[in-house]
């Protein structure tokens, strides 16, 4: 059966081929004239777009009137619930004047009503909030991750305010304590944070040396021998802190900080 099949496809091939001979075509013309070829099409740039209207709302710079002011103290509660994101855009809208309120919930119980004043204080942008927030990065009583995140928001408001907490910080009992010092140390572009980077280079925790060394060299740029801290015990962490000591003592009355490396645009 399957014999038979290929027979006859040969012979419509035979066929096909003779076909082609009679009319003058080969069979390279014949591909050739059946082939598609690709045409570029002319480009037509898209239409420009019509401008649109900036309708969000700006948010205020008076100071609260008294039920403005009754009404934020009102939303304080809301920051934890199923209402919090709007809670929390609403504080956003009431803008600078509306801290005193939500720098209150700070202090207030619930870790998450503390955690989104953290978040709103950061959407609010006023480095106003930045005390308020290194008091909560500095409480010892506090949550971890709350301080951490004051510290991170605080610094990235203000990172000249934040000096005095990442030395308080960096001699924390909790060591995510300390490497949070020691990372957001780095943004902080002050002398006054270097002493407490070299002493967090010989800290028990490998984790917080690593962060401390890091900071180092992204502020000062200050090049040393290399060293493995990633795979460094407590004894090597001590001993290389030795190079960093030694520098800072001959270099501090006259070190000043490097201006930090622009950052490459692509293309």
């Amino acid at each position: 059966m399957m014999g038979a099949r290929q027979q006859m496809v040969g012979r419509l091939l035979v066929r096909g081929l003779v076909c082609l001979g009679l009319v003058g075509i080969t069979v390279d013309q014949a591909w050739s004239d059946a082939t598609v070829w690709p045409v570029q099409m002319p480009y037509e740039a898209p239409p420009k777009s019509e401008p649109v209207p900036d309708v969000s709302v700006a948010p205020n710079t008076k100071a609260l009137t008294p039920e403005e002011l009754q009404r934020a103290e009102a939303l304080l509660p809301l920051l934890e619930g199923k209402q919090e994101f709007w809670a929390m855009g609403e504080f956003v809208h009431l803008g600078e004047p509306v801290l005193p309120v939500v720098t209150k919930a700070l202090a207030m119980p619930g870790p998450r009503i503390r955690y989104n004043a953290i978040e709103t204080l950061s959407m609010i942008k006023s480095p106003a909030a930045v005390p308020a927030l290194l008091d909560t990065a500095k409480l010892g009583t506090e949550l971890p991750r709350i301080r951490e995140h004051a510290l991170r928001v605080a610094v990235r408001l203000d990172p000249m305010q934040a000096a005095p907490a990442i030395e308080a910080m960096a001699k924390d009992a909790n060591a995510s304590i300390r490497k949070a010092a020691a990372v957001e140390s780095r943004y902080v572009r002050r002398k006054e944070v270097i002493q407490p980077l070299i002493d967090l280079l010989g800290d028990d925790e490998r984790f917080v040396a690593l962060s401390a060394v890091q900071s180092l060299w992204t502020l000062t740029r200050h090049e040393t021998e290399f060293h493995d801290w990633d795979a460094s015990n407590k004894q090597d962490r001590q001993a290389w802190a030795q190079e960093w000591i030694e520098w800072w003592n001959q270099s501090k009355e006259t070190f000043e900080m490097p201006e930090p490396k622009s950052r490459k645009r692509a293309g």
